[in-house]
């Protein structure tokens, strides 16, 4: 597809990065601009979770999507932008040497002491932890603390504006206040010279001309004149993101739903420092398995570091990509599925139309490249091997061993090897980690009833009539042929269903999960069936006919 076709796609397109995208064209249209700067924000007081991945992630979708709406005309930069001078409010639950930590609170994340004992700072840990998270999944961006550009003097001259602003910042800040923290408000913070400590402590006076603020320890009633600049005072939050994106020329950055007043907050401020705030979205949080909110201090997410011990990065993207504005619960039950939408979409984009293509995830995920997908070759066609396969075949061979699987895998396509299919390997090798970590300890075989144990002899006896090589479609119908007679599995509103011929329910499929593999649910049962074999499928049926697996969970 040449460029300008694709421009003309990407013009139209509904997905939402090129929606964003279109918006931040409109908004740069009368801007006098060389580059585009995006900007996500991070604030390194605990672990790295995956919502912090996830801005990053999706901000690089709509980068990518402006590159291609523009023909990559115009320069574009990403900022990684670290919090890490904030004074450090509480201890983490989830870190050790907490004693350590403790003892520090209120000084700036880069001068409490790393728990880990590698680093020389509590923020040092974190921002390598989130450096090194984000290399691995290879996103182009420009790290920057905030430490850093305080004390180097880059924030300098937007400081200076601020104090000269400082009066209009009260202005738009005190009404969002309660009385009491009103009262107190400042909306710099300076750094007590002898304790370290980001003071919060009322301004008694500010000079401009001087560059300078007045304020009074309440602990030891000492006054002190700090300069704002030089990394000796820092601003409040809310300000300190409108000087933020004022003193870098942030043009994007996104948000949560949680924070869309202070947006709003910030951008008056931004405006009042004589700037423009960027354009963004807000989208709605992440939650744990409980609908609580995640929250980086109590660990109660998922950080990234364990999902990819269960499943690939991309999967982790498409769980990003996915509705950015719809609440979603993030914990381990929605790792395989997620795993399964991804091969899916990467499975369909080869045969779309380039108006669908754009709209597919992978090709967000993959900056407009997808990788090819992989499948089994097998006698009359291909079959391709979900994860949640994987897991039922780990759990009739009751391993965790990847080889087990690959056994499995060769009997059906003996072409296939973990050399010409490395994805496959990786999605075999997370498979069993999966297993073994989660599936394995749930498992609950339940005995057949009279009507089921019917229908799962007749099951038996049709596989045995099939050729072994018998392929996914052909064990399939068979399927169907034996469910569709009994009342129990009957679909009369299936698509296409008439009372002689009624569609099949998901409660048959359901039911031979359940009482030969102990699961819920399944991957497509003809191609299980096909993958594990049909003898060996047969085999697991008497076993749970007589009553041989009940209690293997």
């Amino acid at each position: 597809m040449s460029s300008q076709s694709l421009s003309e796609a990407a013009g139209v397109s509904k997905a939402w990065p090129f929606e964003e995208a279109r918006k931040l064209i409109a908004r740069l249209a009368t801007a006098n601009k060389d580059e585009v700067v995006f900007e996500t924000g991070y604030g390194p007081s605990g672990l790295p979770h995956i919502g912090t991945f996830g801005e990053v992630a999706r901000t690089t979708m709509v980068r990518h999507a402006f590159r291609v709406l523009t023909g990559d005309t115009v320069k574009t930069r990403l900022i990684a932008f670290s919090d890490d001078m904030d004074g450090l409010r509480k201890t983490p639950d989830n870190i050790p040497n907490r004693e350590l930590v403790s003892q520090h609170l209120g000084k700036p994340l880069t001068r409490v002491p790393d728990p880990f004992g590698e680093y020389p700072s509590f923020a040092a840990h974190n921002n390598a932890m989130l450096r090194r998270f984000l290399d691995r999944f290879g996103f182009d961006y420009e790290f920057m603390s905030s430490t850093e550009a305080y004390t180097s003097g880059r924030f300098d001259a937007a400081l200076l504006r601020a104090l000269e602003r400082f009066d209009e910042i009260q202005a738009i800040m005190l009404p969002s206040l309660r009385e009491e923290r009103a009262a107190t408000y400042s909306p710099f913070l300076p750094i007590h010279p002898v304790t370290g400590v980001v003071m919060q402590a009322p301004v008694l006076a500010h000079d401009a001309k001087a560059g300078t603020i007045a304020w009074r320890d309440p602990d030891s009633g000492e006054t002190y004149e700090t300069p704002v600049t030089g990394g000796r005072c820092k601003l409040q939050w809310k300000p300190d993101w409108a000087m933020r994106w004022c003193a870098l020329g942030v043009d994007y950055e996104m948000a949560g739903k949680d924070l869309i007043d202070s947006v709003k907050l910030s951008s008056r401020i931004a405006r009042a420092l004589g700037g423009e705030p960027p354009a963004g979205f807000n989208y709605e949080l992440f939650l744990d398995e409980n609908g609580q909110k995640i929250s980086k201090s109590r660990g109660n997410g998922l950080t990234i570091e364990e999902w990819l011990t269960y499943a690939s990065p991309e999967s982790l993207s498409q769980f990003m990509f996915q509705k950015p504005s719809a609440a979603k619960r993030l914990y381990f039950d929605v790792i395989p599925r997620t795993v399964d939408d991804y091969l899916g979409f990467l499975e369909a984009y080869p045969d779309q139309p380039w108006k669908e293509r754009l709209g597919n995830p992978v090709w967000h995920i993959h900056s407009g490249e997808p990788p090819q997908p992989e499948a089994l070759e097998h006698g009359d066609g291909r079959t391709s091997v979900s994860f949640a396969m994987l897991l039922n075949l780990a759990a009739v061979a009751n391993s965790d061993n990847p080889a087990v699987l690959w056994g499995f895998l060769r009997r059906y396509a003996p072409d296939a090897s973990p050399e010409n299919h490395p994805r496959l390997d990786s999605l075999v090798r997370y498979a069993v980690a999966y297993f073994r970590d989660f599936v394995a300890p749930k498992k609950r075989y339940r005995l057949a009833d009279a009507v089921e144990r019917e229908a799962l002899a007749a099951v038996s006896a049709k596989l045995g009539e099939l050729p072994a090589s018998a392929s996914a479609e052909t064990v399939q119908h068979a399927l169907y042929d034996i469910a569709r007679p009994i009342p129990r599995y009957q679909d009369l509103k299936a698509k296409g269903a008439t009372p002689e011929r009624p569609g099949v329910s998901n409660d048959f499929f359901n039911m031979v999960y359940a009482v030969l593999l102990g699961e819920e649910r399944g991957p497509r049962l003809g191609s299980f069936i096909a993958l594990y074999g049909l003898a060996e499928t047969r085999a697991l049926i008497d076993r749970a006919l007589a009553g041989e697996l009940v209690g293997a969970g």
